[in-house]
């Protein structure tokens, strides 16, 4: 991973994206030592997670770690889930972040070198390209290592550098404990 010690980081977190990738991974990120590390790589000046909550619920198993990431440097963008009944008449939720993501990354590369953007989804291909026109570098967190892929190539491609999160894992990974 190519960082310089000056230079000014943001990171962007589709948690919903990550969330399927560690889980296909088999292991759990410890968010403090995510942000610890990526305080060592240069000057942090963004941490965002998106992530989109039933509000309805009587218990969220999202509310404690967004509860956590809100306390502890992380902006926290949310926006509630929409609950729908598909044509099989199974319950399924909706709450795409994509958009929120995108427009903040972009309007960030104005203020940051080096855009960190977790997630595989080849939907911020564009935002990447944006991005990048307005001077930032762009590295991809996702992961080949997973079956399926969890990265799209187009992504991959439009990235300055691709980060494989398997190789992550010893320096943010959760062992034994943690928040």
């Amino acid at each position: 991973m190519a960082f310089y010690p000056d230079e000014r980081i943001g990171l962007f977190i589709d948690g919903a994206n990550l969330f399927s990738t560690t889980k296909a991974l088999d292991f759990d990120i410890d968010f403090k030592r995510l942000l610890d590390e990526f305080r060592k790589r240069g000057k942090l000046i963004r941490a965002n997670y998106y992530t989109a909550l039933l509000e309805h619920e009587d218990y969220n198993p999202l509310r404690p770690l967004v509860d956590w990431l809100d306390y502890n440097g992380f902006s926290v963008i949310t926006k509630p889930a929409r609950e729908f009944t598909d044509d099989s008449g199974r319950r399924r939720i909706k709450g795409d972040m994509d958009i929120e993501l995108a427009i903040d990354m972009v309007e960030a590369a104005s203020y940051l070198d080096h855009i960190i953007l977790f997630s595989g989804d080849g939907d911020f291909r564009r935002a990447i390209q944006a991005a990048q026109s307005r001077g930032a570098r762009v590295s991809v967190v996702s992961s080949l290592k997973t079956q399926p892929s969890m990265v799209s190539d187009d992504l991959r491609r439009a990235a300055d550098t691709f980060i494989e999160l398997a190789d992550l894992e010893g320096m943010i990974g959760r062992n034994g404990g943690g928040s």
